[in-house]
């Protein structure tokens, strides 16, 4: 079949193909007309993949966008979300519903489950190629109730991944808290155990540089060298002559006694070359000088008894302060040991107290991320009711039956035709008849020559006609 054929075969089944494009656009009208209008609206929202711990400021890890957005649409489109969507709108109380449920539903299926399940058909959520922007899609036959559940699943989808955040620092503050009250009692017992050993052992303070006994050591120790240094000194000087002797013209009675007779003698000096020594003041100075040669005798005597007595005392003094310093010493290292054992105690009071400061800290945070009420989630624009049906699109349908009727009307044409096969061309004599055209009579019209020229064409596959027996008419 060539494309004349074709064509001829398309017209002469004309009305055929009119009557089924009519009856295909009439009933493609009517069906889109008498079919319930479906409503659609939709919500658009901002996932920020990226976003700051609200607690503690600092930036918190980026999620990957197209695995943490795909996420998020599941969880949209999840039973819990649906579950509450159907107890915020309260849809379990609607009578209209419960009676639907009573009608059709027979398993063993509580309506607010019935309800998530029908609320997720009508449902779709998308998100944009690319980008962090997700649509939610809610189609009803009522497009106030469309905005309102598209709406709807948008804040329980927000309520939800506000919950995914705060339900486990919930749970973890309760756990912190739990571990707060054990570790307050082992900081309490610690603090005990501190206190009675430093009231048992009579210790003040554990730091011994405010240690009253360590600072009596040290100023006894003090007083011991300095004792001892004295000591020395002493046995120095009474070991040595010239030292002592030194030590006792130093003495200032001796030295004013020397000067006393010096100058004593020296009068009496004057006085023997003036006077005889019978003279009565020759003999007074005489018996000053004799006086004071005694008294120069009595004080060196006592400066050496004194030296005698200052070694003596300061030998007595340096036993003494040994026997303290020795008993201090003592007493210190008892001390000491008690100490230790403070120092263990204070230490195990320390931890103790450490671990109860940093499980008070993660629990203060832990509360506050638990009562947080910020989400990554934003909403870019709420839904609005539709002024026109989504569906059924009357033009698109239209266009769709005039496709599809034009298609169905050259069908049965074509079916037409091969049912009852006519003769509507040189083209059919040739191939069905299987004889040669001699010549195409047109009524009315100038007459058309053959394809082949002005001669008679002969039928595909027939082998050349002998001009003697066969001759072929030709058209002038």
């Amino acid at each position: 079949m060539n494309i004349l054929q074709f064509l001829l075969i398309l017209k002469a089944h004309a009305k055929l193909m009119l009557l089924t494009l009519t009856l295909s656009v009439v009933l493609v009208s009517a069906i889109s007309v008498l079919l319930p209008k479906t409503y659609t609206s939709t919500a658009s929202l901002v996932v920020n993949v990226r976003g700051a711990d609200p607690v503690t400021g600092q930036a918190m890890q980026s999620q990957q966008s197209p695995g943490y957005v795909a996420t998020q649409v599941d969880v949209i489109r999840s039973q819990n979300v649906a579950l509450k969507v159907v107890d915020d709108l309260k849809l379990a109380q609607d009578a209209a519903f419960q009676q639907q449920f009573q009608r059709d539903v027979k398993a063993q299926i509580s309506i607010r489950d019935w309800l998530a399940d029908t609320l997720l058909k009508n449902l779709d959520v998308k998100s944009a190629s690319g980008s962090s922007v997700l649509y939610v899609i809610y189609k009803s036959a009522d497009p106030t109730m469309a905005a309102r559940l598209a709406n709807a699943f948008v804040q329980a989808y927000i309520q939800t991944n506000l919950e995914f955040k705060t339900q486990p620092a919930k749970q973890t503050a309760v756990w912190y808290n739990l571990q707060l009250s054990q570790l307050r009692n082992n900081l309490e017992k610690s603090q005990e155990r501190l206190s009675n050993h430093q009231q048992s052992e009579g210790i003040v303070s554990l730091d011994e540089k405010l240690d009253i006994e360590s600072t009596r050591l040290a100023e006894l120790s003090s007083q011991f060298v300095a004792a001892q240094g004295q000591t020395y000194d002493s046995l120095s000087v009474q070991s040595n002559a010239s030292s002592a002797s030194a030590s006792v013209v130093n003495n200032p009675v001796i030295q004013g006694l020397k000067g006393d007779l010096a100058r004593s003698e020296a009068k009496l000096s004057q006085l023997a070359e003036r006077v005889g020594n019978n003279h009565p003041e020759y003999q007074r100075a005489e018996a000053e000088v004799n006086s004071l040669h005694r008294k120069l005798a009595s004080e060196i005597n006592t400066a050496r008894q004194t030296i005698n007595t200052n070694l003596s005392v300061s030998r007595q003094r340096e036993e003494e302060l040994r026997a303290a310093l020795a008993a201090q010493k003592t007493k210190v290292l008892a001390l000491n040991t008690k100490r230790d054992t403070g120092s263990v105690l204070a230490r195990e009071v320390e931890s103790a107290q450490r671990a109860y400061d940093q499980a008070l800290e993660r629990f203060s945070q832990t509360r506050l991320e638990g009562l947080a009420g910020q989400t990554e989630i934003s909403v870019l624009s709420l839904a609005m009711a539709p002024l026109f049906p989504s569906s059924p699109n009357v033009n698109l349908n239209v266009a769709l039956s005039i496709c599809f009727g034009t298609l169905l009307g050259v069908g049965l044409a074509l079916i037409s035709e091969m049912l009852n096969r006519r003769v509507r061309s040189e083209y059919d004599v040739m191939t069905v008849l299987d004889i040669p055209v001699l010549g195409v009579l047109t009524a009315g019209k100038k007459p058309r020559r053959s394809l082949r020229g002005r001669c008679g064409l002969l039928a595909p596959n027939r082998p050349t006609l002998d001009p003697e027996k066969e001759p072929m008419i030709c058209i002038p």
